[in-house]
This record gives structure tokens, C-alpha cells and sequence, in this order.
């Protein structure tokens, strides 16, 4: 029988299982990654989250027990991320789940979307997003009521004039935040019905 520490340790991480499932936590203590490394891999992995319709997640980092002075570089550096995506609409908010672990629950898709660019944030390329036109006729239907629908949010009264670029804007913060590969169409689908259910 273990000991009662790590059986409560044990206890605990059976809980997180439960609670978050292995495709909502990121284990950045795991493979000991720099703090660059770490903040890029979780920002990449929240995007995806958050398009995915992830609600709530759990981002592991270590306490840094092994590191100078007892605190985890790795950690700040996620502390800074999670600042930085909070303004860019990707982070509602987070806390501290244990020394080493934050839970962090994801924005709705749209409001990344709409996030305005600050002048202090870096930029970045803007990723090569599919043409409308080369779209399936049902992502390009979804996409186009996603468009409507935040237009009308906006108070646009008359969509039309302005739906194609609202559809290419939408299209490329989708597409940015989604892997590439053989199943994008399939996930940018997905990504599209979570952004219309939680729109209204």
C-alpha cells in the first residue's frame, strides 16, 4: 500500500483524470521543454482547444522544484502566455489548480475572433486560409451563417455588402487555430458547429 502523500497524490491526478480527460490536459512538465518551446506548444494546443469546443482544460507545469531559486521558468512563462491570450480572446479566465497546474477555461470561439490586434502583441504571418470558393458547399454554408450571424451582432442591417469578407476573416482565425493535414475540412466543420452553437 503506498504511502498516505502519494496516495493522495494518486487520488488527486484520478480526479483530474475524470474531471478534464487526456485531450483537455497538456502535460508541459512531461517532456521538459523550454520556456519558448512551452509557451508556443500551449498556445497552438489552447487555440486548437478552443476551436474544438473545449470549455475548460488543464495545462500542467511543473512547480519547479528542481529549478533556480525553486520556480518554474516554464510556469512564468505560461503565466505571460495565458495574459497575452486572455486579450486576444482565447482565455475567459484561469486559475491555479495546484502549485504546478493551472485550469483554464477557453473563450467562446467568436470573441477570438472579433479580438482586436494590440500594437504590442507580435505579429504574426497571417496563415494561407483555403479560398471561399474551394470550400465543400456545406462548410461554405456554415460559415457563411456564422458570418451573418456576426454581422448582426454588430447591428449590420444589410449583411450582403459586407458577408465575403466577414467569411475570409472568420475563415483564416479558424484555420490559424486548426492543425493542417488530410482531415482539415473535417475540423474546420467541427470548429464551425461549435463557433454556431455557442453564437447566437
Amino acid at each position: 500500500m503506498p504511502p498516505p502523500r502519494e496516495s493522495a497524490i494518486l487520488l488527486h491526478r484520478a480526479f483530474d483524470s475524470a474531471r478534464f480527460g487526456a485531450a483537455n490536459t497538456l502535460n508541459l512538465r512531461e517532456s521538459l521543454p523550454t520556456v519558448a518551446e512551452a509557451r508556443h506548444r500551449a498556445e497552438l494546443w489552447l487555440r486548437q482547444r478552443q476551436v474544438e469546443g473545449a470549455t475548460e482544460v488543464l495545462v500542467i507545469t511543473g512547480r519547479g522544484n528542481n529549478s533556480d531559486g525553486g520556480v518554474s521558468p516554464v510556469r512564468e512563462g505560461v503565466v505571460r502566455l495565458v495574459a497575452s491570450l486572455r486579450r486576444r480572446g482565447v482565455i475567459d479566465r484561469y486559475e491555479e489548480h495546484t502549485p504546478g497546474s493551472f485550469t483554464m477555461w477557453l473563450a467562446p470561439v467568436q470573441a477570438m475572433i472579433d479580438a482586436p490586434r494590440r500594437r504590442r502583441e507580435p505579429k504574426r504571418a497571417a496563415p494561407t486560409a483555403p479560398a471561399l470558393a474551394g470550400l465543400s458547399n456545406v462548410t461554405r454554408a456554415m460559415l457563411r451563417d456564422l458570418a451573418e450571424r456576426s454581422l448582426e451582432a454588430l447591428g449590420v442591417k444589410e449583411t450582403s455588402r459586407f458577408l465575403d469578407a466577414e467569411m475570409t476573416r472568420q475563415l483564416s482565425a479558424l484555420s490559424a487555430a486548426l492543425p493542417d493535414g488530410a482531415d482539415h475540412d473535417a475540423r474546420l466543420r467541427a470548429a464551425l458547429r461549435h463557433a454556431l452553437d455557442r453564437t447566437p
